[in-house]
């Protein structure tokens, strides 16, 4: 099966005769990944070659991000920069290489989870489309306020940063991708970010990969939290920040929306061993994020980092509801069999 799944993401991602494909791991980890990407490649007439770097010394936080094995090895760092593709099964996001490598033309394809869930999840021409519409809209707005009943009033000031849009595969020079994905996102202004959140039991705390189980209250304050209250998910939280001691640990990064009526909200009970994509792409779902913005052309680039994943939310771009209590609204941005 993980042939053909990688056969037809490599299709969807436009590889074709002539180019050349790069597959990075590291250690043993995703063996059997860089095998069927290989194979994938080469069915569909294209170069291909595996670059596979050391298992790393020493333990690692829960998820410090932007150490992407390759600061010390510039040569690999040029011999990936002249791949038509890569394929990462590592995770280089946020890392200086991976800027350099897209920089340079290579479009890149992050893939690091479970497979039963990237044959579930495949990408599709529909699924494209709306993320693309989504991009569209948020990249025009100036103003995202989100809501929720247990109390969140937030509001991003926006257009200091672009919009993104992820959909699970990637046919353009220079253009990354995490495959599963399906949602669209945006930065506030560094100091752009102003109001409260509150999680609420079943928010998703990612990379703790597990589900809020009281309320946790954040007050934000030009663009950082300076407030986390509540009981044994916020000492969780402000713990594992304060543990990198570093004040940038605390700044508002990405926000924005998911997509993908496949994806499960419950995804963390099947798949414990990936980095919940499934959970940053349920429908429906409003995500903020904590620390570094340098993927969105920021300058922060700390290695602590959160995902969080909310339901029942409403968002408002300049005023106009896109997402009511969970459920997306515009029409351009539904599935097609229920719109």
């Amino acid at each position: 099966m993980l042939n053909e799944i990688c056969l037809r993401q490599l299709t969807m991602s436009g590889v074709h005769e002539g180019e050349t494909v790069a597959v990075l791991s590291q250690g043993d980890e995703r063996l059997d990944y860089a095998d069927a990407f290989l194979y994938a490649a080469r069915r569909l007439g294209a170069n291909a070659y595996h670059m596979r770097l050391p298992a790393p010394t020493g333990a690692a936080g829960a998820w410090a991000v932007g150490d992407s094995g390759l600061a010390g090895n510039p040569l690999a760092v040029e011999a990936l920069k002249q791949a038509d593709m890569l394929v990462d099964l590592k995770f280089l996001l946020f890392s200086k290489e991976q800027f350099a490598i897209q920089d340079a033309g290579t479009r890149i394809l992050t893939c690091v989870e479970p497979v039963p869930l990237l044959a579930r999840l495949m990408p599709t021409a529909e699924l494209r489309e709306r993320v693309e519409v989504g991009a569209e809209i948020l990249g025009k707005a100036g103003t995202m306020r989100i809501t929720s009943p247990a109390g969140t009033d937030v509001t991003y000031r926006l257009g200091t940063y672009p919009t993104m849009s992820e959909y699970g595969c990637t046919d353009t020079p220079g253009r990354w991708d995490h495959w599963p994905a399906a949602f669209v996102f945006t930065g506030g202004a560094d100091d752009g970010v102003d109001g409260t959140i509150v999680l609420s039991p079943g928010d998703v705390l990612l990379p703790f990969n597990t589900y809020v189980q009281a309320p946790v209250t954040l007050t934000i304050e030009k663009g950082f939290i300076t407030d986390i209250r509540g009981g044994l998910d916020a000492e969780l939280l402000s713990s594992y920040i304060k543990s990198f001691d570093d004040p940038r640990g605390y700044g508002m990064s990405h926000v924005g929306w998911g997509l993908d009526e496949r994806a499960h909200w419950h995804g963390l009970t099947q798949f414990p061993g990936g980095m919940g994509m499934e959970l940053r792409s349920f429908y429906g779902n409003v995500m903020f994020s904590i620390g570094p913005n340098n993927e969105l052309g920021g300058p922060n680039d700390t290695p602590c980092h959160f995902d969080i994943p909310m339901r029942g939310c409403s968002l408002f771009l300049d005023d106009e509801p896109v997402v009511l209590d969970g459920a997306v609204v515009i029409p351009e941005m539904q599935p097609r069999s229920k719109a």
